[in-house]
């Protein structure tokens, strides 16, 4: 009976156990698809987020399957309809067809597969796909592939956007570079001519002046001003002009080695700088082939051009160069070769800089004694030779103590421009009425003042403008001008300040005459009111017959122009004599009168000793 019961017993615990199981397994069952489900729509719902398309395909069939986003992505209908290989094929863009084919198949030997392509849907659009794929196995079936597909094409635009952004900011940024460039070129060099202007200069300079200009430990500082530029500017135009000033910088360039700065600092000033290594030889020859090469004509529209150049050179070595006292040095040299002739360079040297310190220290003396009234003027009558009568002849006296005679104050006075001194005093002469009696009647007369003007003023655009305010008669004013060095000038800005003076009344005359170089032609173009002969001429004639004969040519030259004739130095009776003879129109001279004060004068024409003396 216990084996009976436990046979039956047996059974039905056994039975109760795997019906137990069974429970536990279908539980654990629905668990896992419970899991599952869940996992399948949270795959579901990434890849709806992610909007990517799903496919897979058999290796050896070519058989596919397309998910819903799929048949989307390529614009497909999602009605079951099986896919094949050849549905990518037919929707690959053309130009990207060959590359994603290759792509593909190398995926496939590799087992790992990764490309980007675009598709043209059937309506039309077009597409950039990205896709990810991998190939696996399963045994009794076909090898597969399967991978993912999502659109990228807003990411592919904003991406080629950013690429254009780049591309134009970068083009931007090198316009800003050039353009930066460009700025800092045009504020360093001159437009014209394309050299280094003053700024570049200066930089340069400060740059060299502890260790030299090159490391050579000096600096040689050429100063250029073009000689006659200002005619050819005047005559020819202003393109003519920057015509020459172009030719100029390539005759530097020329002439210069490659490591020389070469500068346009001005108008028509141009520098080169350079190593005082190679000493004042090497310098010297600079100097010469450019000035050899600027004195060659230069054709332009049919014009020869013609001009010079004159050069300052000044040095200076050591470990730390004062570049403000070269430029300076080089400007004094350059200022003597002008005052040498022009088309000429100079070198600076100590005894050149202390006749510019004395003559500024005499110069600046003048100005002072101006503005000091310490100038009073000294008048020496001059007397017509038939019969001898009196005209007055000025010069300046400075200060209480000592005189000055004319040529020693000429000089500075052409330098600094002093040559406005002559204002005062001819204001004064002009309204003067000098006394003169006779039988106890007083009658009146007016003097004619006598001015030097230099050629700095003879150039000055504004010398016309002085005259003008102080309303001089006509007559009453004399300008000289010195024979050597104005006469032939063949200068436009020269030629009409001397037209125009004569229009106001001012007569012109000829100083020194025969000491210099005048030609019969420049005298017929300036038509001087007189010539004066100078002393130097005047004095030998008492024993030399030749001499006689040359200023009897003089005189005639004068006549047969209409120009009055004046001798200076008249030291005795027995010269008037011969210069009455030879037909001078005015003497002038000790033996008649010296240079006396105002109130002398006075006197000496309220005595009427000038009557004595004629």
């Amino acid at each position: 009976m216990i084996v009976a019961g436990a046979l039956i017993l047996f059974p039905i615990l056994i039975t109760g156990r795997l019906m137990g199981e069974r429970q536990l397994h279908i539980r654990v069952l629905k668990q896992r698809e419970a899991e599952l489900d869940r996992l399948s729509r949270r795959l579901a719902l990434a890849l709806d987020s992610s909007e990517v398309g799903v496919w897979e395909m058999d290796i050896v069939t070519k058989d596919s399957v397309w998910d819903e986003r799929m048949n989307e992505l390529y614009g497909l209908p999602n009605d079951g309809t099986p896919r094949r290989l050849e549905h990518w094929n037919a929707a690959l863009h053309p130009a990207d067809f060959a590359q994603a084919q290759t792509d593909f198949s190398k995926g496939i030997r590799s087992g790992q597969y990764k490309s980007v392509f675009r598709v043209t849907r059937p309506d039309g659009t077009v597409r950039t796909i990205k896709t990810i794929g991998a190939v696996y196995s399963e045994a009794g079936h076909n090898p597969k592939i399967v991978g993912i597909n999502w659109d990228i094409t807003e990411d592919v635009a904003r991406s080629e956007d950013l690429r254009r952004t780049k591309l134009l900011t970068e083009a931007r940024n090198r316009e800003l570079e050039a353009a930066k460039s460009r700025i800092e070129h045009n504020a360093l060099h001159d437009s014209l001519t394309g050299l280094p202007n003053r700024r570049y200069l200066d930089d340069i300079l400060r740059a060299n002046a502890a260790g030299g200009y090159g490391g050579s430990g000096s600096i040689a500082l050429l100063h250029l001003d073009l000689d006659r530029f200002k005619q050819i500017n005047d005559t020819l135009g202003h393109a003519a002009g920057d015509a020459m000033l172009i030719h100029a910088s390539a005759v530097l360039r020329a002439n210069c080695r490659a490591s020389d700065f070469v500068a346009r600092i001005g108008g028509d000033e141009f520098v080169v700088v350079c190593p005082a290594a190679d000493g004042d030889h090497y310098l010297g020859m600079m100097a010469e082939r450019i000035v050899a090469q600027m004195r060659k004509p230069v054709s332009y529209q049919g014009h020869q051009c013609r001009f010079g150049v004159s050069i300052g050179i000044a040095a200076e070595h050591g470990p730390d160069i004062d570049v403000g006292r070269l430029l300076v040095n080089a400007d004094i040299a350059l200022y003597r070769a002008k005052g040498r002739g022009r088309n000429r360079f100079e070198y600076f040297s100590e005894a050149l800089q202390a006749e510019v310190v004395h003559t500024k220290r005499v110069a600046d003396e003048i100005l002072s004694g101006l503005e000091r009234e310490e100038f009073i003027a000294f008048y020496q009558p001059q007397f017509d030779a038939r019969p001898m009568t009196r005209s007055a002849w000025k010069r300046w006296c400075a200060g209480a103590i000592r005189c000055w005679a004319c040529a020693r104050l000429t000089p500075f006075s052409r330098r600094r421009k002093t040559s406005m001194s002559w204002r005062p005093s001819i204001a004064s002469c002009s309204n003067t009425r000098w006394p003169t009696s006779t039988a106890g009647k007083a009658r009146a007369s007016r003097c004619r003042a006598s001015v030097n003007v230099s050629h700095r003023r003879l150039h000055d655009d504004e010398l016309i403008e002085s005259p003008e305010k102080l309303h001089i008669p006509p007559g009453r004013i004399s300008f000289e001008l010195v024979e050597s060095i104005y006469l032939d000038e063949d200068d436009a800005v020269i030629a009409r300040n001397i037209e125009q003076l004569k229009e106001l009344g001012i007569e012109i005359e000829i100083d020194d005459f025969g000491t210099g170089y005048a030609s019969i032609v420049s005298l017929q173009k300036l038509r001087p009111a007189r010539l004066k002969i100078d002393r130097q001429l005047v004095d030998p004639i008492l024993d030399d017959a030749g001499q006689r004969q040359l200023l009897a040519s003089i005189v005639d030259i004068g006549k047969s122009m209409g120009i009055a004739v004046i001798a200076e130095g008249v030291e005795s009776m027995a010269h008037a004599a011969i210069l009455t003879e030879l037909g001078c129109d005015i003497l002038q001279g000790y033996a008649f009168a010296r240079p006396m004060s105002r109130d002398d004068l006075e006197i000496f024409l309220g005595e009427q000793r000038w009557r004595q003396a004629s």
